[in-house]
């Protein structure tokens, strides 16, 4: 797919880029801090296979991975650079280039599937099919991890416009997924090791 094809495209293009290569450089320490907030994670709402959806190098995954075996933890991402990194610090996981708008996995494959700073990048045309996707490959936990606004609110980001949307996107899995329980909330700081992140995480029921 070319970038004149849509402008969930034209995003895919410019992350698998020079532009994603940009943003793996400046957070290359952005794992520290995250390991409490994932160890609890973990204890609370337990998963044998794991999928994070934008992984970059595995700041997340690098976690988990202390509590899953490796083989069992997923990250899909567009910038084969950053599949590169996630092979070298997570080591053993499992590195898969695909779109968030088509992800190629069977069904309900995975106890838990989230994404931290992965939504805010993603157009209003195809948000609600990232979204579904998510639900659709998740067996029982999705995880949400992005900035929050009570409306929509497009932030010019690194010179670009398009690029990133606050958006109340725990109330969007609720309004058009509602099989989707909310069982924790909370606003994520620095201290915790996250850029003013709210998270919410849902059970399929």
């Amino acid at each position: 797919m070319t970038s004149t094809d849509s402008p969930a495209a034209e995003l895919e293009d410019l992350w698998a880029g020079g532009f994603g290569n940009e943003y793996l450089e400046r957070n290359a320490a952005a794992s520290e801090g995250r390991g409490p907030f994932w160890d609890g994670i973990v204890e609370r709402y337990p998963s044998r296979r794991v999928l994070e959806i934008g992984c970059t190098q595995g700041d997340n995954l690098i976690h988990l991975a202390r509590h899953v075996p490796a083989h069992d933890l997923w990250g899909l991402d567009v910038n084969e650079e950053v599949l590169d990194a996630l092979h070298r610090h997570v080591p053993g996981s499992n590195g898969v280039w695909g779109v968030a708008r088509s992800l190629p996995f069977r069904d309900a494959w995975f106890d838990l599937v989230f994404t931290v700073g992965l939504l805010i990048h993603q157009p209003d045309e195809t948000l609600p099919m990232v979204m579904s996707e998510i639900v659709r490959c998740s067996r029982r936990w999705v995880l949400c991890g992005e900035y929050h606004a009570d409306e929509r609110t497009e932030i010019t980001y690194r010179g670009h416009d398009g690029v990133l949307v606050k958006r109340p996107y725990g109330r969007l899995y609720q309004e058009l997924f509602p099989e989707l329980v909310l069982r924790e909330e909370k606003f994520l700081t620095k201290d915790e090791g996250f850029d003013r992140v709210t998270f919410q995480i849902f059970e399929k029921t």
